[in-house]
């Protein structure tokens, strides 16, 4: 398998893979234009403009969109992440050109019709509605927040309801015109895919475009705090979140490979003391997530009101603990969940498209994968015990708490007992 890039004059750069003996093909446009690249009036807008672009174009209306792809077989989607929009296809080999084509059409030339506007504006406040009555969803959003407070970084992808309330037409053209830029878009392809046709097809599609030049977004500053939303649920729903390396830094690997020792299985510390040994939950899970310039290590877990208490304690003194006795076994475990995981995803064109987007946005170039298991070979149980240390020495820690709280722990209290 051989990755080939391409960059057009203004900016646009192709990634693809050819995955010999696949019959289909992932291929789709990835656009530095998320959640983070935001003001603050325009919370949201990212994402409702995801949504507008399968609602018709200059040239397809809402269901031909849907048609065109789903009579060849092929599926079609789009995702919008604090740092990227995504909008991605999966058809059979012959048709990726289609795909292409349909991908560039909502791309570039939505319509945004006003009726169309009011019928996903209702759409998306339904989203919100849903997420807000979804614990284990909504609390993310709100750690993301206490992690990263008055920042782009720390505001949830959905946006208010208020402001998604009064989006219109020029509101949307405005974010399209400011951030839909070429030189901040990745066209990747993966599977039966040919690299010189989609090149010539990206060049057809996507070169009259003109670049706007890089921007940096607002740096993500770590200013750790609480929120706390009481409502009277069955559970109380914790997630704290602890300053780790965005994905740029050395020590990203890490940092996934703590929380994956932490948290990230049924061997895991805190499955085995929190639920098997004790009983105190359902769920809980540790995961490292990662931007250009932050990262979050977030623990969750879901349990009763009475034995909330003790749990985050529980939660602070696995943190602390690793630092002392963190084990090779453990670590070595936890590389090979990892590179399973890794391994695994890449037996999927679509993971790998993504993969391929996802390096290209992060280094502008795919390192091989031999590197990124070498990475993660190369991860020490020192490396782990002092990344620990150090998180627990900073007695830094944000709290997102939901749910029936009145012997919820507070921040401050979880703080001074993480830097004891």
């Amino acid at each position: 398998m051989t990755v080939e890039i391409a960059r057009l004059p203004n900016g646009v750069r192709v990634v693809t893979e050819h995955m010999p003996g696949l019959m289909s093909a992932s291929v789709g446009l990835w656009i530095a234009a998320g959640g983070r690249h935001e003001r603050p009036e325009q919370n949201g807008i990212a994402h409702f403009l995801e949504h507008m672009a399968f609602k018709g174009t200059t040239r397809r209306n809402a269901l031909q969109i849907a048609e065109e792809i789903e009579d060849v077989g092929g599926y079609i989607n789009a995702y919008t992440s604090r740092e990227m929009t995504a909008y991605y296809a999966r058809v059979m080999s012959g048709d990726v050109p289609l795909a292409l084509d349909v991908v560039a059409d909502i791309v570039l030339n939505p319509l945004f019709e006003d009726k169309e506007i009011e019928v996903e504006r209702h759409v998306i406040l339904q989203e919100i509605g849903q997420a807000l009555d979804t614990p284990d969803d909504i609390i993310f959003d709100w750690l993301q927040e206490a992690a990263f407070p008055d920042q782009a970084i720390g505001r949830t992808i959905l946006g208010p309801s208020a402001l998604v309330s009064g989006f219109g037409r020029d509101d949307l053209t405005r974010f399209v015109a400011e951030r839909y830029a070429p030189d901040r878009m990745i066209v990747s392809a993966a599977g039966g895919v040919d690299h010189d046709a989609i090149v010539a097809q990206v060049t057809e599609l996507f070169g009259h475009l003109e670049a706007h030049g890089q921007d940096t977004p607002e740096p993500a500053r770590f200013a750790p705090h609480e929120r706390r939303e009481h409502k009277g649920l069955e559970q109380a729903h914790m997630a704290l979140g602890l300053r780790s390396p965005g994905y740029r830094d050395p020590d990203i690997y890490t940092s996934q490979i703590f929380a994956t020792t932490l948290g990230g299985g049924m061997s895991s510390r805190l499955f085995q003391e929190i639920r098997e040994k004790r009983g105190l939950c359902y769920t809980i899970f540790a995961q490292a997530g990662a931007y250009a310039d932050a990262g979050l290590m977030t623990v969750y877990a879901g349990t009763g009101a009475e034995e909330l208490g003790q749990l985050s304690t529980l939660v602070v003194d696995e943190i602390k603990r690793a630092a002392e006795d963190m084990s090779e076994a453990e670590v070595q475990r936890a590389r090979a969940q990892i590179k399973g995981g890794i391994l695994m995803g890449l037996e999927s064109a679509s993971s790998r498209a993504e993969r391929l987007a996802r390096m290209l946005a992060i280094w502008d170039r795919v390192p091989p994968l031999e590197e990124t298991i070498a990475a993660i070979d190369a991860v020490s149980v020192e490396d782990v015990r002092a990344m620990a240390q150090g998180m627990a020495g900073s007695g830094e820690l944000a709290l997102a708490l939901y749910g029936p709280l009145d012997t919820a722990p507070k921040e401050r209290e979880l703080s001074e007992r993480l830097a004891a």
